[in-house]
């Protein structure tokens, strides 16, 4: 029995109302594996490829490049094989209408028993994926009838899939693009997002206008910036740090490090670790304002500011507080590899409690930066500098850095945010060629 299936602009985050559609990679007549990206979607927090849910041919594109709808509008339409063969039957349309109502009958009735049976996490689906398992295989255990990951391994551990069909299994097996892995978010990315298209217009030779799109993303940091300084009243503080003992003790240890993990240890793995170990110590520095009432977040999730060709994004480092120097290190290269790659996910940009930006990485000396609504401040570090410096008396050279702070007023005092930089301060000042790194 064909059924068609309409695949729709998925919730993947609550903040999310509504997506562009860029471009389509497939057209009508085409074959769509399972996972297999059929457009490209420009939402206000990252770009990326709209992965199919089902199986089979594409027959009718309900929303062109460049329309923007919100989220659960279809934008497809896709004919599969059999009831079976789909992922998430959400508006499923039968062409053959007695058969239709049987599989509503049954699908009716499923549902009432397992409400979640045909709901599939990203996880579980990659994990299916790559055993080439038919999730329609399997029974649920979790809430509502839900596949989970226990209900996969158990499957793959049992054998049961090795004795599939072949075909079930290739089918399965082509699915997977390995060039775009499905991401924890359930949307991933096979190329570099693309820069703002330029438009020159001249009457005269030499002269004119430049005019640059607005992307989705630009549009939302326009929008954020706005929020931010006309609802946050700004207030702002900087405070100097010798930093001399950090880096003997980063010259000591970059190339172990390097040979060890693979990445680069950056001065700011250890700034991050200094202000993580602050915020412990003055917790109202990672809060919100809500109105009638403060909000002290629990978790300590760091937003590092991260600046593109077009656009500075602010991907969270979750749960700094259970990473050490190296840890962070590794969060901090891998963030910032996705990106430039342009493979940041949602995930990858929510949740964040205070943000820290490495402006001296351009070697900024001094800067005033916004705060990350609806964050309640934003430290940045700027570049390491040698500059004479008076010690007991006595002239040295040191290796000195500035600590911009921006608070808001609202919900912080200088008294607080004094003390905060000056534990932060102190944090830094006391790396010494003993500090270790795991």
């Amino acid at each position: 029995m064909k059924t068609l299936t309409e695949i729709i602009v998925p919730q993947l985050a609550e903040s999310l109302v509504n997506a562009t559609i860029d471009k389509w990679l497939k057209q009508p007549g085409d074959w769509v594996d399972i996972y297999e990206p059929i457009c490209e979607i420009l939402t206000d927090k990252v770009n990326a490829e709209l992965p199919s849910t089902v199986s089979g041919k594409l027959v009718k594109i309900l929303v062109g490049s460049g329309e923007t709808v919100p989220v659960g509008t279809p934008v497809c339409i896709i004919e599969t094989e059999a009831a079976g063969d789909t992922a998430e039957p959400s508006g499923q349309m039968a062409t053959n209408v007695p058969a239709a109502t049987a599989a509503g009958q049954v699908a009716m009735a499923t549902e009432e028993d397992a409400p979640m049976r045909n709901r599939f996490s990203p996880a579980v689906q990659q994990l299916a994926a790559e055993h080439g398992i038919r999730l329609s295989e399997l029974t649920g255990t979790g809430l509502g009838g839900r596949i989970t990951r226990k209900d996969v391994l158990a499957y793959v551990a049992s054998g049961a899939h090795a004795s599939s069909s072949p075909q079930a299994a290739s089918s399965a097996s082509a699915s997977i693009d390995p060039k775009a892995q499905v991401r924890s978010s359930g949307i991933h990315l096979s190329e570099t997002p693309r820069i703002p298209k330029i438009e020159i217009e001249s009457s005269t030779p030499g002269r004119g206008e430049t005019f640059i799109d607005v992307t989705p993303i630009r549009n939302t940091i326009a929008r954020n910036m706005r929020q931010s300084v006309s609802e946050i009243p700004h207030a702002w503080t900087m405070i100097e740090v010798d930093v001399t003992n950090l880096v003997v003790l980063r010259n000591k240890l970059k190339d172990e490090f390097m040979k060890r993990e693979g990445i680069n240890l950056t001065y700011l793995a250890f700034l991050l670790k200094a202000v993580v170990n602050a915020i412990k110590d003055y917790p109202i520095m990672n809060s919100t304002w809500a109105v009638d009432k403060i909000i002290v977040k629990r978790d300590i999730n760091i937003s590092l500011a991260v600046g593109t060709e077009d656009s500075v994004l602010t991907p969270v480092i979750k749960n700094a507080d259970h990473k050490n120097v190296a840890g962070l290190a590794k969060e901090i290269e891998e963030l910032a590899r996705k990106t430039r790659e342009g493979k940041l996910t949602l995930s990858d940009m929510q949740g964040g409690t205070f943000t820290v930006n490495n402006t001296g990485s351009f070697g900024s000396i001094l800067s005033y930066p916004i705060i990350n609504y609806p964050q309640a401040a934003i430290l940045t570090f700027e570049s390491i500098v040698k500059r004479p410096v008076v010690i007991n008396d006595m002239i040295a050279v040191r290796s000195m850095a500035n600590l911009c702070l921006s608070l808001d007023h609202r919900i912080l005092d200088g008294v607080i945010c004094g003390r905060f930089l000056q534990r932060v301060k102190d944090n830094l000042e006391s790396f010494t060629l003993d500090s270790k790194l795991y």
